[in-house]
């Protein structure tokens, strides 16, 4: 495994992607439009990557709520968990399904801790 640093103006700043060293062996673009998508596929990577660890960061901010018992709290974020997901369906990021699941299992689990 290698690490890359590419900047992204769109994803603000470094970011370090591991890319499998499979990936080298394809080798390198040969014609312009196949560098510019090389170039665009990694920028587009790294901006899914981010938006992915955002929104694993709400869904653990929701879940430590709940543990810790803040039920008010946690019934306030929900809304935001919903919108984070339903932002990551539309850019493509997850699946529309998946987004159904995580929704579910996570009022079920605000439900359950409710008296």
């Amino acid at each position: 495994m290698e690490r890359e640093n590419f900047e992204s103006p769109a994803a603000g700043g470094v970011l370090n992607v591991v890319t499998s060293l499979r990936s080298d062996n394809i080798g390198m673009p040969n014609t312009q439009s196949a560098i510019k998508a090389l170039r665009q596929n990694k920028r587009r990577h790294a901006q899914n990557l981010k938006r992915k660890e955002a929104m694993k960061d709400v869904i653990k901010k929701y879940k430590k709520a709940i543990e810790a018992g803040k039920k008010d709290e946690a019934a306030k974020m929900l809304p935001d968990v919903y919108k984070k997901l339903d932002k990551m369906t539309k850019v493509n990021v997850i699946k529309k399904n998946k987004a159904s699941r995580l929704k579910s299992r996570l009022t079920r689990r605000l439900s359950k801790q409710t008296p």
